[in-house]
């Protein structure tokens, strides 16, 4: 008789057991039906563990809704005494693929549980509940079964939530890069001058659509002068274009006022930290060449040196100033003079070009690029962007650029009288 009342009365707690569940179940559905939080999710978690199951400590990690390798403590029980986990967990609970009790001695912060949860979906985890003792006399097989499958809901319906916020946040980038190029292309010149004198080849290949690099120019035939010109800005997207948009028209305002490369620069600096009041800055070379003297005058604000290439060999230049826009006046400004032979290239990139890696992981630093140059004397700013495109090719066998790649070359031919 009292073997069939104790059989009788677990019954009953195991019928009372599951209606909870599917209760809750139900609660859980409509809640997430009706789109509500995840900390309200969490909370209607945290309240039937601890009220209606009786569990006296617990633990629920999830991802990270921005970074898929890193795990947090969603909600627990009883942790409030206890030191957090002091390093990411997701290599630890990694190693446990399916439901059981806890070794001792498997890891500090896992020692105050008794049980661990893994909540997988597509083979892929996606939670881990971990668990203390059961207060009472209680079916302990019981009621982890019940949490493994509240906690599969609640986990799925945080991950979905977690992959829909993702999609989202990539769908803007997505149309943040589109419009960024759009704009981009509207800044960067359709065509280059090619003349007797002089001429100017590009190669611009940005690496997401949309990059921080910059390049123009602009002639003053009544003056006899070219100015180009090339910077990398910080930044992708609609704010990197919209800064370059600012700055090419202040580049062409103040190059129309004629005055010195040394003034242009110093006023071209206050104006991008006017806009990102130092947040933001510009590396640039510029350069004015002056048809009339053969000579050729330049700035560099912390860009890669351009490269000379003369028949006497290569030159670096590297004379100018700090990068624009870190701060309101340039502390010290140098203005690079240089007397030219009857034909050279001036050859100026970002550093794109020097960053390229080959499959060895061989960097393609500015020595190789110097001795490269060097060999080009004579041909035109054409001709040596695509023997530079076939030797890049070359160097990097396959491997994807590493940055934007940004070349403006420039060819001076002088056929005036020697003076």
């Amino acid at each position: 008789m009292i073997k069939e009342f104790e059989r009788t009365e677990k019954l009953e707690r195991e019928l009372h057991l599951r209606q909870l569940q599917v209760r809750r179940l139900l609660q859980i559905t409509q809640a997430i039906n009706n789109n509500v939080s995840a900390d309200d999710l969490f909370s209607m978690y945290h309240s039937f563990l601890r009220q209606e199951l009786n569990v006296d400590r617990m633990a629920l990690f999830v991802r990270n809704p921005s970074a898929d390798n890193e795990w947090n403590i969603a909600t627990g029980i009883d942790l409030e005494g206890m030191p957090p986990p002091s390093e990411d967990m997701g290599k630890v609970l990694s190693k446990f693929t399916r439901s059981g009790i806890l070794p001792e001695g498997s890891h500090p912060f896992l020692d105050n549980f008794v049980h661990i949860v893994p909540v997988l979906h597509k083979e892929r985890p996606i939670a881990y509940i971990l668990i203390g003792n059961f207060g009472g006399d209680e079916d302990m097989y019981e009621r982890v079964q019940i949490i493994t499958a509240i906690t599969n809901v609640i986990a799925v319906a945080i991950e979905n939530k977690r992959l829909f916020r993702r999609q989202i946040e990539q769908e803007r980038l997505e149309a943040d890069l589109d419009l960024g190029a759009k704009v981009q292309q509207m800044l960067i010149p359709d065509s280059f001058p090619v003349r007797d004198e002089y001429e100017l080849s590009t190669i611009y290949k940005p690496k997401l659509g949309v990059g921080g690099d910059y390049l123009d120019y602009a002639e003053f035939d009544d003056e006899g002068k070219l100015i180009f010109c090339i910077g990398d800005f910080t930044g992708k997207g609609v704010s990197a274009a919209l800064l370059m948009a600012n700055f090419q028209a202040n580049f062409h305002t103040l190059i129309e006022k004629r005055g010195s490369l040394y003034d242009f620069v110093k006023n071209i600096n206050a104006a991008v930290y006017r806009i990102t009041e130092g947040e933001k800055f510009v590396t640039f070379f510029v350069a004015e060449y002056d048809r009339q003297k053969n000579q050729l005058c330049y700035v560099n604000a912390g860009h890669p040196p351009a490269v000379l290439v003369t028949e006497n060999g290569v030159q670096l230049l590297d004379k100018g100033t700090l990068v624009l826009g870190s701060i309101d006046e340039l502390p010290f400004l140098e203005v690079g003079t240089v007397d030219l032979p009857r034909q050279s290239l001036v050859v100026t990139y970002t550093d794109g070009l020097t960053d390229l890696q080959n499959p060895a992981g061989e960097t393609l630093d500015e020595s190789l690029l110097n001795d490269f140059c060097r060999r080009q004397h004579g041909i035109s700013a054409r001709q040596f962007n695509d023997r530079l495109r076939v030797w890049l090719d070359d160097f990097r066998q396959g491997s994807e650029y590493p940055d934007d790649l940004t070349v403006l070359t420039c060819r001076i031919f002088y056929d005036g009288e020697d003076e």
